[in-house]
């Protein structure tokens, strides 16, 4: 355990005491070792060691804790509560289910997103008040950073404010919770966001007129628009849409989408069926209900069959955002009684009858032998019925017989027998499982951490030497480099960088000469080997890392464009977040045992691996950080949280371990409350790069997170913008988002949600854990958030015992698919 030089800095509103300030001024420790008597030894202060991040006395004089309420989401979207999945919508934030972007949704309701921007501004005033009246005598930088942050909370509390007075339809606000904050008049004031249908909080929201396969990444997919329905509906559709939503009393701005979603004929649709209203992202029941009382008149009822199919189909598109391909029958019906719809049995036969949804009855165990022809009629196999969308049911299936394919065909004969041992031969350990496995098989599965990365690499290294086409897909552009540096430290001269036969990348692929892509890009053909003439891609084997990271859909695309004889290898971390679309692939696949798995044997290193590892098996262990890989920073209440975050970003970390702020990252669990990303974005802006945000509230140099697509967060920097929108560099590539995409699909990204980091590391992380973001906690995201982080990680630590006990008790929450089901039948299983 290591201890800084004593600080010189003064005492500063926040600190307790004359402590110096927090950060790489101690290591971590036991979970329930006291903070106060080594950080005396350092200077004084309460912050500067302390224990593993959820222990017992890990600030245990920080006992006057504001309960703060936050109406974030836990990662993806303004959701109430922990979402999940994800990443997100169109600015994907961590998953499907917030409105508009990917994390910046509105799952409580058309007022969501304003409710919880609003609940960033409450309990944090405690953050610049110092017992003793310490610094008034003259403004200290941590005095600037909180008069920033106060003018935040009165520019939220005149907004939260306005929301309460009467607000007419067509009224110029701004931001889509404004827009549906008009759009019925039926709707109550809106004081409180819906509670969220399902039990797991719904991760952010993707936009309905979204296409279903990946977009490019490059700067001509982006610059070209990027947005959304090129070519879209025609104007004279549009205005006859805003002719009804008029009448309705909704927002005439809906007009576009709805005309989009609805196709032609819209108007005369939501004439017929107000309820198709609730087809747009966004709207929900009440407001849908609303909407057709004002058009229908008299003849509007809770038990009219449109309504009911129509809020089946929304129930099933939430139970999608929340990572569910399907609902169980008494699940649906349930959450049907919930929104007051009588009958709820009859609206989903009528929905069936309609073909709006699926049915399904799946054996409880496949397993079981079928009942012999003489046995009583009780004694059938127990199934369940399911009740699906569609689109899922399609790529669920689609996905189990591609993989199914991909077992039981024989792989290229690229290599002989006696070629792929000796590659096995010369690797180490797991490296050589690996090679024998994909060299014997058309599907492998293998799992492990960063430091297991390596024998991907060493099997993709072996391959193109024995002449295979092999190419390597990441889930992020970060993660795509750092995998072609690992590349390049394996073989330096790869014998396949160079030439076309060994996979040589397409012009303008951003992974330069080494063979590795984004899923994004080799889908939709902006990098990667491009595809044959059968549409099929021009290679022979495809090693898929974050496969965790896959939804369905996206592992159905892939699946579907192997060409027959191809291998395909699934890796990752099994521990990580789950995808931020529907399903659970990869654990589905490592449940159903179709196929050979291997599982690395290499840990990650030091004391970040050795925290993280145990965090992945349900301990918070005691570590010992000598070099300061783990500090921990125990706050009183979310204000002093955002507070100790700037100091560490700014000052504390590149001092003491020479990581300069941009590659320093923030994670915390939501969007909004007090020590949302919200909040720790404009202290952060105000530190790092102030300015008046006149390109639609961003300056050249801020931090973004752009998310192109659903479950996507590209990381970058805004270089200026000009009548084509804003510019942004995103991995070292050019992006121009359109100027009516921007605040949907770009936020500033100082602090990112573990959903919008996952698949990305930086050399620093600070890890923010408020008191009122304890709910959203759970092991699968402490487990990503800490382990984003290489040489050093700081915890800000305000949870107190939630943190252990969500690394302890709280596993991934359960996500109903049916592809275990699929995969049994029509694979067989392995020995």
């Amino acid at each position: 355990m290591s201890t800084e030089p004593e600080p010189t800095e003064k005492t500063e509103p926040g600190t307790r005491g004359a402590a110096p300030e927090p950060g790489p001024e101690g290591t971590g420790g036991a979970p329930g070792r006291a903070a106060d008597d080594v950080a005396a030894s350092a200077g004084g202060g309460d912050a500067g060691a302390a224990g593993a991040p959820g222990g017992p006395d890990a600030g245990a004089d920080a006992s006057a804790r504001d309960s703060v309420a936050e109406s974030g989401d836990a990662g993806a979207g303004d959701s109430a509560g922990a979402g999940e999945g994800a990443d997100g919508a169109s600015a994907g934030d961590g998953g499907p289910a917030t409105g508009g972007e990917a994390g910046e949704g509105v799952s409580g309701g058309p007022v969501g997103g304003e409710e919880a921007e609003a609940g960033a501004g409450e309990g944090g005033d405690s953050a610049g008040v110092d017992a003793d009246g310490a610094g008034k005598a003259q403004l200290s930088e941590a005095e600037a950073e909180l008069a920033a942050q106060r003018l935040e909370r009165e520019r939220i509390a005149r907004r939260k404010a306005e929301k309460q007075q009467p607000v007419e339809s067509g009224a110029k606000l701004s931001g889509k919770a404004a827009d549906l904050l008009a759009a019925v008049r039926a709707v109550e004031s809106g004081a409180k966001p819906v509670a969220a249908v399902f039990s797991e909080p719904e991760p952010p929201r993707r936009p309905v007129q979204e296409p279903v396969r990946p977009r490019p990444v490059s700067a001509q997919a982006t610059g070209a628009g990027g947005a959304v329905g090129v070519g879209g509906p025609a104007p004279e559709a549009v205005e006859a849409v805003q002719r009804v939503l008029a009448e309705g009393g909704a927002p005439t701005a809906l007009a576009s989408q709805a005309a989009a979603v609805l196709g032609e004929g819209a108007d005369e649709e939501l004439r017929a069926d107000p309820w198709q209203l609730l087809r747009v992202t966004g709207v929900r029941p009440e407001q849908a209900d609303g909407f057709a009382r004002e058009l229908l008149g008299a003849e509007c009822a809770p038990d009219d069959e449109r309504r009911g199919r129509a809020v089946t189909v929304w129930l099933l598109e939430q139970a999608a955002l929340a990572g569910h391909t399907a609902l169980e029958m008494p699940a649906l019906t349930a959450a049907l009684a919930q929104r007051g719809v009588p009958g709820a049995d009859a609206a989903v036969q009528s929905t069936l009858a309609e073909a709006e949804a699926l049915v399904f009855q799946d054996a409880l165990d496949t397993a079981a032998p079928e009942p012999a022809e003489d046995d009583d009629e009780g004694a059938e196999r127990p199934v369940r019925i399911l009740v699906g969308l569609e689109r899922y049911a399609l790529a669920e299936e689609s996905l189990a017989d591609g993989l199914a394919r991909l077992i039981n065909s024989v792989p290229k004969e690229d290599g002989s027998a006696e070629d792929w041992e000796r590659a096995a031969a010369s690797a180490k350990g797991s490296a050589a499982e690996l090679i024998r496995a994909v060299a014997a098989g058309g599907l492998v599965l293998h799992t492990g951490g960063q430091a297991s990365l390596t024998e991907p690499a060493a099997l993709l290294t072996a391959a193109r030497g024995l002449g295979l086409r092999a190419w390597a897909a990441t889930h992020s552009p970060l993660g795509r480099d750092r995998f072609s540096e690992l590349l390049r430290a394996e073989r330096p001269s790869d014998p396949g960088s160079d030439g076309a036969a060994h996979g040589q990348p397409r012009p303008g692929s951003p992974a330069g000469t080494r063979p590795v892509a984004t899923v994004a890009g080799l889908l939709s053909g902006a990098e990667g080997p491009g595809r044959d003439g059968d549409g099929a891609f021009d290679l022979d084997l495809l090693v898929v890392l974050d496969a965790p990271q896959l939804d369905v859909e996206t592992a159905a695309l892939l699946v579907e464009s192997l060409p027959d004889g191809a291998r395909l290898v699934l890796g990752g971390d099994p521990a990580v977040l789950w995808s931020a679309g529907p399903g659970r692939v990869f654990a589905d696949l490592l449940a159903a045992r179709i196929c050979p798995q291997v599982a690395s044997r290499r840990p990650d290193p030091g004391p970040l691996g050795e925290l993280v590892s145990g965090i992945g098996i349900g301990e918070l262990n005691q570590v010992e950080a000598p070099g300061k890989e783990v500090v921990i920073v125990p706050v009183r209440d979310a204000g002093e949280a955002v507070h100790r975050t700037v100091q560490l970003v700014a000052d504390s970390v590149p001092r003491a371990l020479g990581v300069p702020a941009e590659e320093t990252q923030v994670i915390t669990p939501g969007h909004g409350g007090a020590a949302g990303t919200r909040a720790l974005n404009a202290a952060l802006k105000e530190r790092l790069n102030p300015g008046p945000g006149r390109f639609g509230g961003f300056d050249p140099g801020d931090r973004v997170a752009y998310s192109p697509a659903p479950g996507r967060t590209l990381p970058g920097r805004v270089v200026g913008a000009d009548a084509d929108g804003l510019h942004l560099t995103c991995a070292g590539e050019p992006v121009v988002v359109p100027k009516e995409r921007v605040e949907q699909s770009v936020r500033h990204g100082w602090a990112l949600t573990a959903h919008q980091a996952v698949g990305c590391r930086w050399p620093a992380v600070v890890a923010v854990l408020p008191g009122d973001a304890t709910q959203a906690l759970s092991r699968p995201w402490v487990y990503t958030a800490f382990g984003r982080a290489d040489r050093h990680l700081s915890v800000v630590q305000g949870a107190e015992q939630a943190l252990p006990r969500a690394v302890a008790e709280i596993p991934a929450k359960p996500r109903t698919t049916r592809l275990p089901v699929l995969l049994r039948t029509q694979t067989p299983t392995p020995g």
